[in-house]
């Protein structure tokens, strides 16, 4: 079994269809989904993962009354295949969750990373800040990791653009900063913290770090962060500024970048122009939240 197979069946039971008269729901609205697929999913001896099967996920969400995107969330990734089943369990290849991955790879390249899978994430926390005019001024990064290896001591924290402008100032506690490779055609940062010492497997290490315009930053409608690995515990927020603030909010969800993003709910904003997402136990994804000027 899995979680998203006890919310279906749960849910599929709350509401008293039988899976016969589900598919026929399904149907009115053009989506062909057989019995026997239902009967899987809810059993949990299969999941839908082609685009097709996660349409019909968005669609059984609105069938059975469930909130949006309450099932698709607790599917996660696609399941790994090939190679990357000798990697970190639940994993996505980079290229599932940056629309520029061969541009990190050069970049990882050049700082010659090795740490690939050597650290976990125990808790990831991203603060962006945006000013008056509506601009980025800094990202802010806490980050609590694991060695899953003895000798890992440094994580190499990565910046997506889709403006021209990257960050120019690089700050960093309980760490130090090493080499730095920009991309500016991909709009790219990577920045090397390295640790006091070299870890053993099963240590923890805490390092905090920022980056920051001297100039005028891009002006963002939305952050989100491409998650490769499981998370135990993701918390992004967007502080605005009291001269800029947004008309609404929304956290999003993407399992993967070849899946549409999803609009989960609408978040509200606090008295000091903040508003945030939490999620524990996240599944690597992209997680993030977008914002409407008016």
């Amino acid at each position: 079994m899995s979680v998203f197979s006890d919310a279906l069946r749960a849910a599929i039971t709350a509401r008293g269809l039988t899976l016969e008269r589900l598919r026929h729901h399904l149907r009115l609205q053009d989506v062909r989904v057989s019995v026997a697929t239902l009967s899987y999913w809810q059993r949990g001896a299969c999941r839908p993962e082609r685009p097709g099967s996660l349409r019909a996920v968005l669609v059984l969400e609105d069938i059975l009354g469930l909130p949006r995107g309450q099932l698709i969330t607790l599917l996660g990734p696609r399941r790994p295949r090939g190679r990357w089943l000798d990697h970190v369990p639940g994993s996505l290849p980079l290229e599932r969750v940056c629309p520029v991955h061969a541009g990190v790879r050069r970049l990882l390249a050049r700082i010659q990373d090795r740490t690939d899978g050597g650290l976990g994430l125990l808790s990831h926390h991203d603060r962006i800040v945006l000013g008056p005019d509506r601009e980025e001024l800094a990202i802010q990064g806490q980050v609590v990791l694991v060695a899953r290896r003895d000798g890992v001591d440094r994580h190499i924290a990565v910046y997506h653009s889709e403006a021209p402008v990257l960050p120019d100032i690089r700050l960093a506690r309980q760490c130090r900063i090493g080499r730095v490779r920009e991309d500016r055609a991909n709009g790219l940062t990577a920045v090397e913290l390295i640790f006091e010492r070299r870890l053993a497997a099963g240590e923890t290490y805490v390092l905090e770090y920022e980056l920051a315009y001297s100039a005028g930053g891009p002006k963002p409608t939305d952050y989100h962060r491409g998650v490769r690995f499981p998370i135990r515990s993701y918390l992004l927020q967007i502080q605005f500024d009291p001269a800029a603030l947004p008309a609404r909010c929304f956290r999003i969800w993407q399992p993967d970048i070849g899946t549409p993003w999803t609009d989960l709910a609408e978040l509200p904003l606090t008295r000091w122009g903040a508003t945030h997402l939490v999620q524990a136990d996240a599944p690597p994804g992209c997680h993030g939240i977008r914002w409407e000027w008016e």
